[in-house]
């Protein structure tokens, strides 16, 4: 069947890449105007308008779009987590610190242990398939999360605590991925996994760590006393180099430029530039999720692959139901060890969900 640039005979490439980017954006935007009567975040609208503008149902976005915007999961995740940065305020970690990362490491954890009994010793898939998508579990993602804070304009105790835990789960998420990453090639190709195979992951990201401040100071050295023009430009070349960096190293930007962002707001009080992001940043994200739509692959659902007997779609659903169990329980018991006030006990969980 052919699409609707095949239809009208659309052949040049360049109009090829930019009618389907607008697409993108004008459809996202038409779709937030339907999920806002059902009390939807955008982030859905976006998805779904992915999906709709997809391979599988209209095919409006050819392949060679998907493939040549790959930088912006990268881009767009280094957005969000350098906003997530501000909420990071040394005197705000003094007072709650200890307490947010008691419920970050019961929550993450929590939802690791179930998935991985989900997937074992219950659904008796691959050994190293169960490693991977256990450390996955134990994240949150910070776009969808940050985008309805954004859109629903939620502050408060509830908020703050959402986000420094968050922040920590995706931490310990990196890490624990990139260990049972490693360990689960190296299984699968009959190697045994060195220590070195452990040990890589937690330094590179140590490694972020460290950049995340350097660059945290660089952007403060160079955005001075600049015209608000400037400061966009700066900031975003400093984002943009951090992100080309933990490309090379083959590293999430997300955790180092979170770190920046810390350092950032800690060492200037600067908010401004987090808003100047903050109306800069909509398209791209947008593009994000759209991008992350147009890419799913609905005939993956139905096979077994080398993971087991069960079809994916099954552990799809199993999977989503063991995490929400594992996040929310975690969280409660977290929440009230640390004597956290009972509107965050019952919801933080239900907020982990994406």
């Amino acid at each position: 069947m052919k699409n609707l640039y095949e239809l009208f005979g659309i052949e040049s490439g360049v109009a090829l890449i930019i009618l389907p980017i607008a697409i993108m954006l004008f459809g996202g935007y038409l779709m937030t105007r339907l999920t806002k009567k059902l009390k939807l975040p955008n982030v859905t609208a976006y998805i779904i308008t992915g999906i709709l503008a997809g391979p599988y149902v209209l095919d409006l976005v050819p392949g060679n779009v998907v493939s040549g915007t790959a930088f912006l999961p990268d881009i767009a995740l280094s957005f969000i987590s350098f906003s997530a940065g501000e909420f990071f305020r040394v005197k705000t970690l003094r007072k709650n610190g200890a307490k947010v990362a008691l419920i970050a490491l019961l929550e993450a954890f929590s939802a690791a242990i179930l998935v991985f009994i989900l997937t074992f010793f219950i659904l008796k898939l691959d050994p190293a398939f169960c490693m991977v998508i256990s450390s996955l579990a134990t994240t949150t993602a910070p776009a969808s999360t940050l985008m309805t804070i954004r859109q629903t304009r939620a502050k408060g105790d509830f908020v703050d605590t959402l986000l420094q835990v968050v922040a920590i789960d995706n931490a310990v998420g990196l890490i624990t991925y990139s260990i049972m990453i490693s360990v689960a090639t190296a299984s699968l190709s009959g190697a045994h996994p060195g220590v070195a195979n452990i040990i890589r992951p937690i330094l590179l990201n140590l490694l972020m760590i460290f950049f995340g401040i350097v660059f945290g100071l660089l952007l403060k050295l160079l955005i001075g006393k600049h015209s608000t023009d400037n400061r966009l430009i700066i900031a975003l070349s400093v984002l943009f180099a951090f992100c080309g960096i933990s490309s090379i190293l083959n590293v999430s930007p997300l955790f180092g430029c979170m770190v920046m962002g810390a350092v950032y707001i800690n060492t200037t009080g600067d908010d401004q530039l987090f808003s100047q992001l903050n109306y800069f940043s909509p398209p791209l994200l947008l593009l994000f999720f759209v991008r992350s739509g147009v890419s799913f692959d609905f005939a993956a659902l139905k096979s077994k692959g080398t993971i087991g007997s069960v079809p994916l779609i099954i552990i799809a659903l199993l999977y989503f139901a063991a995490r929400i169990i594992g996040k929310y329980s975690g969280s409660f018991l977290g929440g009230a060890a640390v004597k956290k006030p009972e509107n965050v006990r019952n919801y933080l969980g239900l907020a982990l969900i994406p």
